[in-house]
């Protein structure tokens, strides 16, 4: 695979715009009591900052931006797609009862922001951010390996089916959530700006979509399955703890709509 470049173009009328969403989406989390959820997000959020600012400018030197400070359009991207990714996949996870509602909301979001923000950018100068890929995706390509192999060989070895884990469902999460985001930027014309040929457009919607959120997964629902062992979605302790197996055979059981 040659040289991956994942490119985005927006107006700060944009980053506006997706700052009042985001509060918004967080309110409506409050709202409903989604505590743990709300937590999730802004955790990731800050690891994501950490990852795209630390590791792929810093030490990979692989950011670089025109019309805009890198630090604070990455604070703002890694804030936007780090709180509500890991939400929303906190929310597939726990298969929220409101799952169909909440999704519906995020991707019409992604996909109605770009058509909006033009109506406002009036002759704003564009920000042009991007990255490119080489130096780290073979090491992202091994957590995702490692993560899923793991997840195979306790498969293999736990007799007890009721305490499986289902892989496809964390795949669908996976590949999904990352799919829905990079779609929104490609249809918007924020991903596809500047690229001349299809293949451009549409390789880091395929690669990312099946790598970069997903090599998350086995360890994401490893973490929710012991939090939520022992605390609700509104950290309140289990009166009855269970054990990390009893946890996967119970979320097994439960299912999207009550």
């Amino acid at each position: 695979m040659g040289e991956l470049i994942a490119r985005r173009q927006f107006t700060p009328a944009y980053i506006w715009l997706d700052i009042l969403f985001l509060i918004f989406f967080a309110g409506l989390l409050l709202y409903k009591r989604k505590y743990m959820t709300f937590s999730v997000g802004i955790i990731f959020g800050v690891i994501y900052m950490v990852v795209d600012y630390g590791i792929f400018h810093l030490l990979c030197h692989s950011r670089s931006i025109t019309g805009g400070n890198l630090f604070w359009v990455l604070l703002w991207m890694s804030m936007s797609y780090g709180f509500t990714n890991f939400s929303w996949i906190w929310l597939w996870i726990s298969k929220d009862k409101h799952l169909f509602e909440w999704s519906l909301l995020i991707l019409c979001w992604w996909f109605c922001c770009p058509m909006i923000a033009a109506v406002f950018s009036g002759n704003q100068v564009p920000i042009m951010i991007q990255r490119t890929t080489g130096s780290y995706h073979g090491y992202m390509a091994l957590i995702l390996f490692i993560g899923y192999a793991g997840l195979i060989v306790y498969n293999l070895f736990q007799k007890d089916n009721s305490k499986k884990i289902h892989i496809p469902w964390l795949l669908a999460i996976g590949i999904l959530v990352q799919f829905g985001w990079e779609a929104g930027l490609l249809i918007g014309g924020v991903r596809s700006a500047g690229f001349a040929t299809m293949s451009e457009k549409l390789m880091p919607l395929i690669v990312n979509s099946l790598l970069e959120t997903n090599l998350g997964m086995p360890y994401i629902y490893l973490i929710f399955a012991a939090i939520t062992s022992r605390y609700t979605e509104s950290f309140q302790r289990r009166p009855d703890p269970l054990r990390l197996t009893d946890r996967i055979r119970e979320n097994n059981a439960e299912r999207v709509r009550s």
